[in-house]
């Protein structure tokens, strides 16, 4: 129950933040690790299964998770990535089902950690003096089963969660409207990190939280995967 308590208020916390600074992370230098240009054109990489829910707000602004919704977007999204093997480069064979189950806690770390990255980082509003506005994160060693499980020299994680007006939502929002008050519709909040699995840094970082994009459907799930991947390192 607490957990579940905790996690709405986390929705809640970065629904807010949305509104607030909607947009992408400004591309720029700040989205890599000091030192981190480019990737080896030999360097393997394994893309983690995104950790993705969708939800559906009520007319009272009530997040009810949908699973046929996520069911549907994990299908598109990891369609859409398949479609960005030139960008990616190598990649290690796929991450399989069972291999999440044991792995699930280095996909949660990353879950915490990237929140930490834009509410400190990417924001830019609270940061940490310890970083010098620089991107200093790591997963450190929880990531070494994944890398002793693959093989791979880079892991590419993605955290992301997505929510859209009830039709009941919509029409409280044409009502309120008319009297001169304004509530939110859904947000999209999504992360994607790329991980050193040598150190476990965080070597680049991207960001969207804004009100539009839509997972459900493959092409506007293309749009957000392209979004996501915007100034993703290229191999040399």
């Amino acid at each position: 129950m607490l957990q579940a308590i905790a996690a709405g208020a986390r929705r809640a916390l970065l629904t807010v933040l949305v509104l607030a600074c909607a947009g992408a992370f400004a591309q720029s230098d700040r989205q890599r690790a000091p030192g981190f240009t480019q990737r080896a054109a030999d360097s393997r990489l394994v893309i983690v299964p995104a950790d993705m829910e969708l939800f559906s707000i009520s007319a009272g602004g009530v997040q009810e998770p949908r699973a046929d919704w996520t069911q549907a977007a994990q299908v598109h999204f990891k369609a859409a990535l398949a479609g960005q093997g030139q960008l990616l480069g190598v990649q290690v064979p796929e991450l399989r089902e069972a291999d999440m189950d044991e792995l699930a806690q280095v996909n949660a770390l990353h879950g915490a950690v990237a929140d930490a990255v834009f509410i400190h980082h990417a924001w830019g509003i609270l940061k940490l003096p310890t970083k010098d506005d620089k991107l200093d994160w790591s997963l450190g060693e929880a990531v070494q089963p994944l890398r002793q499980k693959t093989g791979a020299d880079y892991a590419l994680f993605f955290w992301i969660r997505d929510s859209y007006a009830s039709a009941e939502r919509k029409a409280a929002m044409v009502a309120l409207a008319l009297l001169g008050v304004g509530i939110s519709g859904g947000a999209q909040i999504a992360y994607a990190s790329l991980v050193d699995l040598k150190d476990g840094r965080v070597v680049w970082f991207n960001n969207l939280q804004r009100a539009s994009g839509d997972l459900r459907e493959a092409e506007p799930a293309r749009e957000t995967v392209e979004a996501l991947l915007k100034g993703f390192p290229a191999v040399k």
